[in-house]
């Protein structure tokens, strides 16, 4: 008898003892509970209760967790359904509101986001539902946080991870898209035949202006040359008139068969077809050319000291 009895007494003692110690994971926090009631929050670690009196209410994971949002038809404000879905990542910070503040914290996490995730997708066009999905993440976060506050939980975030449009509305889309970039194609062409005619016209533009600019060079040059040249008659026609009215009578014969000669070449290199009859006799034009060649023969000699000229040559019979 009594050997059972300190049997007894050292069953009740282990027993005691487990039941006393409570040893708290990395990661996790326990909530500890009196005849029912909620007194403390163990942390990671060794920790010692009371037995039969305090027991271990619930066991809260305070890492960051992540809640998968199932696939849900969304009804947009232009009336398109379109299927989306997403997740959710949270984190408890309060392990004592987690556990008694709200009955089964993930499903109430989840019908809160899907809820919400209704509300602010409805209120969107199809167009910013596809183009503006960041705007929908923290539209989400901000309005789950704030709800999910009371729990001791914290929303970090919420990611939409597909929204799907009705099959009819993709292929809506690709057309429209299609369009769109034939008709930038399209404008772009226009565009670059514009550029060139532009460029052609700019060239035309300038060549006339640089044959203007030659003519005008040329016109300007022919001009000086004609210039230059009368100068040239008007100061020879002077000599040959200084020399007559000083006496000399090869000048006017140099200056009478220049002027003859000149005539007969005009006539020669004539294009149209001619026939030229000389109403002077042939012995006027040799003495003519006598007289010039009396005249270079004064210009190449000296002249007599009696100043006395040279007879010219006689015209031949």
């Amino acid at each position: 008898m009594d050997i059972i009895l300190v049997v007894f007494i050292a069953l009740l003692a282990i027993v005691f003892i487990f039941s006393a110690v409570v040893t708290v994971g990395q990661g996790y926090e326990f909530t500890v509970e009196r005849f029912g009631r909620y007194t403390q929050t163990l942390t990671p670690g060794f920790h010692i209760i009371t037995p039969f009196i305090e027991r271990i209410g619930h066991k809260i994971n305070m890492m960051e967790q992540v809640l998968e949002i199932p696939t849900q038809e969304v009804i947009t404000k232009d009336n398109a359904m379109v299927a989306a879905d997403g997740v959710v990542f949270y984190q408890v910070l309060d392990a004592a509101q987690a556990s008694y503040e709200v009955n089964n914290l993930t499903n109430a996490i989840l019908n809160l986001t899907m809820t919400n995730l209704r509300t602010v997708m409805g209120s969107m066009d199809l167009d910013e539902l596809l183009s503006k999905r960041d705007d929908i993440n923290a539209r989400l976060m901000n309005v789950v946080d704030g709800a999910t506050q009371p729990w001791g939980i914290k929303i970090t975030r919420i990611e939409i991870k597909d929204i799907a449009p009705p099959r009819d509305i993709v292929e809506a889309m690709g057309r429209q898209m299609k369009a769109e970039r034939d008709k930038r194609a399209a404008i772009l062409e226009a565009e670059g035949l514009r550029e060139a005619e532009i460029l052609r016209a700019e060239g035309q533009k300038k060549a006339i202006m640089l044959d203007a600019e030659g003519r005008r060079e040329a016109a300007f040059r022919d001009a000086e040359a004609r210039e230059r040249e009368a100068e040239a008659e008007a100061k020879a026609t002077q000599m040959v008139s200084k020399a007559i009215s000083e006496g000399d009578p090869q000048a006017i014969n140099y200056f009478v068969a220049q002027k003859y000669i000149e005539a007969l070449g005009g006539f020669a290199t004539s294009p149209n077809e001619k026939l030229v009859f000389m109403p002077m006799e042939a012995s006027s034009v040799i003495g003519s050319i006598g007289g010039i060649s009396e005249l270079f023969k004064d210009l190449g000699g000296k002249a007599p000291a009696s100043g006395k000229r040279r007879p010219s040559v006689p015209n031949a019979e």
